[in-house]
């Protein structure tokens, strides 16, 4: 479904004597139509950069991201555009897709006005549809974000970029600003939209007992450079790299004592 083919992201300073800093260096995978990739990694290690370059809303510096066989980075924004209902992102914070001052009815509803998915009278049903899907009541509509929990917030935001119909999905960390039960709720909200709407999701996480549940295979990223990807399992029951293994044995140095805890690679 999707491939990144030696993606790199630096930035570069000075005036004289130019620096280039690599925020992302290297990077190769791809993600098999209807499985999930789960990518982990250290606060700043260029997790989300990766995902913003997966739907090319971050320019990558070098490299290439082949999504449905569609050469991204060739894509005049014409033709991108019309690619861009196919791939959507849910980021960690809610209210950055949630307008404060529109109900969130009218936020989840927007997509569908601005890709003219359905005429006005027939937005109403469509987002009572997906309040439907999310778990959210329907008089909660006609709320703004402030008057809403953090969980009610991300389950709008996931209303909201599912509204299209999307083929991949890219999670930025979706349930890192949620309490433990809340947590677990989101998670399984997503394995119930994955398998119904046949998604392909990248999965951003520090956590590693999220992604082993969420994730068919795993790709670890240390300073912005892939060190080790595979099949999930193989990938936390064999760590070949250093850091992946330091992961493991973040948990107190038992996989099987993390496998039944939420780990977190920052802790």
């Amino acid at each position: 479904m999707i491939e990144l083919c030696s993606v790199s992201k630096y930035y570069t300073s000075g005036f004289f004597k130019q620096k280039q800093t690599y925020a992302v260096r290297d990077v190769s995978f791809s993600i098999r139509k209807g499985d999930t990739l789960g990518l982990v990694g250290e606060s700043g290690s260029g997790k989300s950069t990766i995902g913003r370059m997966a739907l090319r809303l971050t320019e990558p510096s070098a490299g290439r991201i082949v999504f449905d066989g569609i050469d991204l980075l060739a894509q005049k924004k014409p033709a991108l555009r019309e690619i861009r209902p196919r791939m959507q992102i849910v980021f960690q914070d809610p209210d950055t897709a949630l307008d404060p001052r529109f109900p969130i009815g009218e936020s989840v509803a927007e997509p569908l006005a601005v890709w003219h998915r359905a005429f006005r009278h027939e937005r109403e049903d469509r987002v009572a549809a997906l309040f439907e899907m999310v778990g959210l009541q329907p008089e909660l509509a006609g709320r703004r974000p402030f008057e809403l929990s953090g969980g009610q917030k991300q389950r709008a935001a996931i209303a909201r970029a599912i509204a299209l119909e999307p083929e991949f999905l890219v999670l930025d960390e979706p349930t890192a600003a949620l309490d433990l039960s809340v947590q677990a709720q989101i998670l399984s909200l997503i394995q119930v939209l994955k398998k119904r709407m046949n998604l392909t999701i990248l999965f951003i996480s520090h956590n590693l007992a999220v992604v082993e549940r969420m994730s068919d295979s795993l790709a670890v990223l240390h300073k912005g450079v892939l060190v080790e990807s595979g099949r999930t399992a193989e990938v936390l029951e064999h760590p070949q790299d250093l850091f992946t293994r330091q992961l493991v044995d973040a948990a107190n140095g038992s996989y099987p004592f993390f496998r039944n805890r939420i780990i977190s690679v920052n802790e």
